[in-house]
């Protein structure tokens, strides 16, 4: 679909906007390549210069953003005859705008410094298991996180203003509805799986499995999903991430010697994130119509491709070939016990990114729980490592010996985002509602799957989700894509009926 951004029949303060908003673009995506070297490629000691360059950048973007004739472009376009293209634009920059003139542009040359500064002792508090480390830095963000949602709107909770930067058309109490749900509705089922007698293959891929032989197993992955190699690359990262434009979308992943499973998942993970990211019209590029909805959506692409495709009992059967090809000891696996070792429960995992598809909406929960408290004043930065641990052994009977393994985790608050992780979990449940669809409308996606035939799959999810970039607000474009409101209804049935069968539950 083409884009009206550049349409001879917009009017001319519309044309004069879009060329505002693409140079802004072209600032954030030049900051994103920056930061996507700060933790792929850059050496140890380059810090102090990038800190200050993404600064600057930061600063740049937001005073183009926030400059008089922004406003008054917007102010004009408000009585105008536009497209229903050309008012999504509008509503969305305008967003934007409302939000980001408030906040002083010092006070985003500081939280941009703070988080390049901060990652660097994140590495090595995690490395040290030193979270004393990183504590001075996580204190800092969350008093510049709270000055600047005050700046915002001071009359609203401030984690709710945050929360609102990663998913702004979805209110904080419709998220915790959903991540009530899923509690109410997870908890059980996983209690019940630990009593079970299922003897799951669990270790179907014990051994020790080389780096350099992954990678090649990884690359191979990503050719058979079909991740179109001119425009992306596969690097590693400490946490795997995924970055870009529809021209250019990356992925990383990391290695486990002992577990090439965890690798795979999170390689097909960060393709999801990319695939939608070159989904996106070429031609809308640098305008709200060429960027992703927000982080609820991207996750349900990336969650999509690795729950739905990649744990599926189709896709071993399409992929094991493969595997074995690059790691002969497990010729002996079979797709049944693959897809077991690929879903199984763990009853002793504390890392969220190598939690299985159930209790890994716990670790949200827990994320999600503290960060408000601290972002409320109702926790100390200096207790975190402690209520971690409590909330660990309180929901998953579990409790990290290190904080490396606990609250250093996850990379996140490096960067102060405060409000990111409920979107993990909202994704997930957008997953399994999408997928539904898809199946209705493609038909017997298992059978494509099986043959390694992801054509149809990739042309429904461009067709009724990428392309539309910002063109909708999140429910209206589950509605359009699903024909229902977002809920967690299919969610629900999905891993009833999935880990019903897997573990033979009552309850199923």
């Amino acid at each position: 679909m083409a884009t009206e951004a550049s349409s001879e029949e917009a009017p001319d303060a519309y044309r004069r906007l879009i060329e505002k908003v693409q140079r802004i673009t072209n600032v954030g995506n030049a900051a994103g390549l920056l930061s996507w070297d700060q933790q792929v490629m850059m050496p140890d000691e380059g810090t102090p210069a990038r800190s200050k360059q993404l600064s600057a950048l930061s600063a740049i973007s937001h005073d183009l953003l926030v400059d008089d004739e922004m406003g008054e472009l917007l102010d004009e376009l408000e009585s105008s005859e536009l497209s229903d293209d050309q008012a999504a634009v509008v509503r969305e920059v305008r967003r934007r705008y409302e939000r980001e003139a408030r906040v002083p542009t010092d006070l985003v040359e500081e939280i941009s410094e703070t988080s390049s500064e901060a990652l660097p002792a994140w590495k090595e508090a995690k490395a040290e298991n030193d979270f004393s480390t990183f504590a001075p830095y996580l204190e800092k963000h969350v008093e510049l996180k709270r000055e600047y949602a005050e700046h915002v709107d001071p009359d609203r909770d401030p984690y709710e203003v945050l929360f609102e930067d990663y998913e702004p058309y979805l209110s904080l109490e419709r998220a915790e509805e959903i991540l009530d749900r899923l509690k109410e509705t997870l908890v059980p089922m996983i209690d019940e799986i630990r009593e079970s007698d299922a003897d799951l293959a669990v270790d179907a891929f014990a051994g020790t499995f080389e780096e350099a032989e992954q990678e090649a197993l990884f690359r191979d992955a990503l050719d058979f999903l079909g991740y179109p190699w001119e425009r992306g690359r596969l690097d590693t990262a400490p946490h795997p991430f995924s970055m870009g434009t529809t021209f250019d979308a990356r992925v990383t992943t990391r290695y486990d010697e002992s577990d090439p499973l965890d690798g795979l998942m999170s390689t097909v993970h960060e393709f999801g994130h990319a695939t939608y990211t070159l989904g996106l019209p070429d031609d809308a590029y640098g305008t709200p119509l060429g960027q992703a909805r927000d982080l609820s959506v991207h996750e349900s692409q990336s969650r999509l491709w690795e729950n739905h495709i990649g744990r599926s009992k189709a896709f071993w059967e399409a992929f094991l070939p493969t595997f074995k090809e690059h790691f002969p000891q497990s010729e002996g696996v079979t797709v049944e016990e693959a897809y077991e070792a690929a879903n199984q429960v763990y009853e002793d995992n504390v890392i969220r990114v190598e939690a299985d598809e159930l209790t890994y909406h716990l670790h949200i929960v827990v994320r999600f729980e503290i960060e408000r408290a601290l972002v409320s004043g109702d926790l100390d930065v200096e207790d975190v490592p402690e209520v971690w641990n409590d909330k660990y052994e309180e929901y998953l009977g579990i409790r990290p010996d290190t904080d490396s393994e606990g609250c250093l985790q996850d990379i996140h608050w490096s960067h102060g985002n405060f409000g990111y992780f409920p979107t993990y979990s909202l994704g997930s449940v957008m997953a399994a509602q999408l997928f539904a669809a898809a199946e209705e409308d493609v038909g017997d996606l298992d059978g494509k799957i099986r043959e390694g035939d992801f054509d149809d799959l990739h042309e429904w999810l461009t067709e009724n989700v990428h392309r539309h970039g910002q063109r909708y607000e999140t429910n209206e474009l589950v509605r359009k894509a699903t024909g229902g409101d977002f809920t967690a209804d299919a969610f629900v049935e999905y891993v009833t009926d999935k880990y019903g069968e897997l573990y033979g539950l009552e309850s199923a």
